[in-house]
């Protein structure tokens, strides 16, 4: 079954199929047996729609383990230029100073580079770069220096990679491709076989 969290999938296959079952029979209470009956009618109906509007629907899995962050961290160089460039952008107090809150900024800022989704795309993920936070007294909102700054964010990159290295974290995700029918059903039907000719046999 392709999401139905998808708005063309509410709209072209659960909705019509909803709309085919008795409405009367929508919201009155009903027996487990009289529920499973219309629940199997109303998956027919779903499996009939999906024939007639085939959905493409790609599934994509992500794991982190904390192997991005491990690579970042073991090449200098690219850490070095990340750090000067989340140091560079980041506002400055008096003195060349930033307030500690600019980490989680700067954290989102290499998280690509660190093969580390956004803060707040994955909860689990989240609660990881929390602890991370909270281990390196990171939320204080105190104001640190460059070196301070480039070290804490190394630091939380660090407690990040241990974490997910110990428990990695699997994310999986179905989304119907929006494409022109066209297309997919060229896709989707099967060629014609070409027809074999054989040469006779002397």
């Amino acid at each position: 079954m392709p999401p139905a969290s998808d708005s063309w999938v509410m709209e072209n296959v659960v909705e019509p199929a909803l709309q085919e079952l008795s409405a009367n029979q929508l919201d009155q209470p009903v027996s487990q047996e009289v529920f499973f009956q219309e629940f199997r009618k109303f998956l027919g109906i779903m499996a009939l729609r999906l024939q007639q509007h085939p959905v493409i629907v790609a599934h994509t899995e992500n794991t982190f383990d904390g192997s991005g962050i491990r690579r970042l961290l073991s090449n200098k160089f690219e850490l070095d230029k990340l750090l000067d460039s989340v140091w560079r952008d980041v506002p400055k107090e008096h003195k060349d100073k930033t307030s500690k809150e600019y980490l989680r900024i700067a954290l989102d800022r290499i998280a690509d580079s660190a093969s580390l989704p956004p803060f707040g795309a994955v909860d689990q993920v989240d609660a990881v770069v929390n602890e991370a936070f909270k281990m390196a007294k990171a939320d204080e909102m105190k104001a640190v220096d460059e070196a301070e700054f480039k070290k804490l964010l190394t630091e939380i990159l660090g407690a990040i990679m241990l974490q997910l290295d110990g428990n990695p974290i699997g994310v999986s995700t179905n989304t119907v491709v929006h494409e022109p029918m066209s297309t997919s059903s060229a896709l989707l039907s099967p060629t014609p076989l070409s027809p074999m000719v054989s040469s006779p046999s002397e």
